[in-house]
């Protein structure tokens, strides 16, 4: 039986058309894929589902029954539950407030009656938790679960997930997908949002592939692979597997030693020590917040250590920051802007004070053909550009002065399958030349095919340093769990 369905599903902003005609039909317990590349409408079409945007026409069933969701608390109404990829939790309260908060309409609170209420919900569902406990104090995949069971208990039937596993362990990616599929055996119907295709293909049932805000295929995960959804996403063919070749190691150009980084109150990285050679990549793994984005910072020297010592050319580093938006790119500014913003003092791009308008545009067109950055022209506004045509601007312009060290943090976060092929093939070709690179990731597959040894963060120490053609994902998951020898 249809639970949910499109029909005609039309949205514009401005003279774009994020969702053009869209059909989709998805039924009672069925766990079902939303693919597409960055700009390919997906995000927009699920806030229309879920009440935070209204279509410009088209039509929405549900249980073959149309409605108009006008707001996220009409679609709780509904039944309509959506888990963000950022969670929305308050760190100082417990599992049962966060659960309960916004849920109440009158002043009295049996504390003790929740508490009980939501360990019954968890237990039920195999969501087991102590409803007691500090959120600010429990792992992230624990944190998961309580975003699944606000859902829950607001009685949603329809859940739509947005990049679920993106900052899980291995063992907590298995555990959500075992929750997943237990809901759908009790008939709720999940939207799982991804750019992971093996998660796809294990978890979901059907799939439908959007392209250019256009449905380009409603098939199933058993009638297709990998890389033909992947084809379908991004119009060419994509390499999923990536082939580097066997490490050339040259001489030490990174070396770290003892090093404290510390935050007001804590130490966020704590006696670290180790070395990058020339034409090698060192993976760092860890759930996010173990000290991997203080490391970086302080290797990049845009924080203070607290003690030890960093040994290298300071001049000769390209930094990929974790957020691209924030920290990398200045948003209002266009493309060529950006391009020469740690240059912009330089011949030929300034003479006698001035810039040089020519050479910047000359220089943008070019960084444009090389990195295949998408865009009408070198002056569009990077706020304008999809999040991977927006990683390829940091990539040209943290490459362009070929860097000896290059610090590349989550340098494929939110990026669909084609993008982040992209950028991948173009960091090897820079271990390849010969330079170093530090590469932080919380994706530990990618971690795998891209790193020569792996070190493994865990509460701001490297708990292991670790050979990837001897270790398991496995075991990397072990040690980020805070496991040792």
């Amino acid at each position: 039986m249809s639970y949910l369905r499109l029909e005609g599903i039309t949205k514009r902003f401005g003279l774009f058309i994020a969702n053009d005609n869209v059909n989709l039909n998805i039924d009672q317990g069925e766990i079902h894929a939303i693919l597409g590349e960055n700009g390919a409408g997906k995000t927009t079409l699920m806030n229309i589902i879920s009440g935070l945007a209204q279509p410009d026409s088209g039509k929405i069933y549900l249980q073959e029954k149309i409605f108009r969701i006008s707001s996220p608390s009409e679609a709780i109404k509904l039944g309509i539950g959506m888990l963000h990829q950022h969670f929305i939790l308050v760190p100082q309260l417990t599992v049962t407030e966060n659960i309960i908060l916004g849920t109440l309409d009158h002043w009295r609170l049996n504390l003790k009656q929740k508490h009980k209420e939501i360990a019954t919900l968890s237990q039920n569902y195999g969501l087991e938790i102590d409803p007691t406990a500090k959120v600010g104090n429990l792992p992230v995949g624990v944190q998961q679960r309580i975003e699944i069971l606000k859902l829950l208990y607001r009685k949603a039937k329809l859940l739509i997930l947005d990049e679920p596993t993106a900052v899980l362990t291995p063992k907590e990616v298995q555990l959500l997908i075992s929750i997943l599929r237990q809901l759908a055996a009790n008939g709720h119907t999940i939207i799982f949002i991804s750019h992971k295709l093996p998660e796809v293909m294990k978890l979901c049932d059907g799939v439908t592939v959007l392209r250019r805000g256009k449905v380009v295929a409603n098939t199933t995960t058993k009638k297709a692979t990998p890389q033909q959804l992947a084809k379908l996403m991004v119009e060419r063919d994509v390499a999923l597997e990536l082939h580097k070749s066997p490490a050339s190691l040259g001489k030490v150009v990174l070396s770290v030693q003892s090093l404290q980084v510390a935050l007001e109150r804590s130490v966020a990285v704590r006696n670290v020590s180790f070395e990058l050679r020339a034409g090698e990549v060192l993976g760092i793994a860890g759930v996010n917040g173990n000290g991997q984005r203080e490391l970086a910072d302080a290797i990049a020297c845009l924080r203070t250590i607290k003690q030890g010592k960093i040994q290298l050319n300071r001049k000769s580093i390209g930094y990929i920051p974790e957020d691209r938006q924030t920290t990398a790119l200045v948003l209002q500014l266009s493309i060529a802007q950006n391009l020469i913003l740690k240059a912009f003092k330089k011949f030929p791009f300034c003479r006698r004070f001035l810039l040089q308008r020519e050479a910047i545009r000359n220089h943008a067109q070019s960084a444009m053909q090389l990195f295949d950055i998408r865009a009408i022209a070198e002056d569009v506004k990077v706020s304008q550009l999809s999040g991977g045509n927006q990683q390829k601007v940091v990539l040209a312009r943290e490459l362009a002065e070929t860097p000896m060290l290059i610090v590349a943090m989550q340098p494929t976060r939110g990026l669909d399958v084609g993008a982040t092929s992209s950028i991948q093939q173009r960091l090897l070709a820079e271990r390849d030349r010969g330079a170093a690179i530090l590469y932080i990731s919380t994706e530990l597959e990618e971690l795998m095919a891209m790193s020569d040894r792996i070190a493994v963060m865990y509460e701001g120490e490297f708990v292991a340093i670790l050979d990837t053609q001897r270790t398991t994902l496995e075991e990397i998951g072990f040690f980020m769990g805070g496991g040792n020898r």
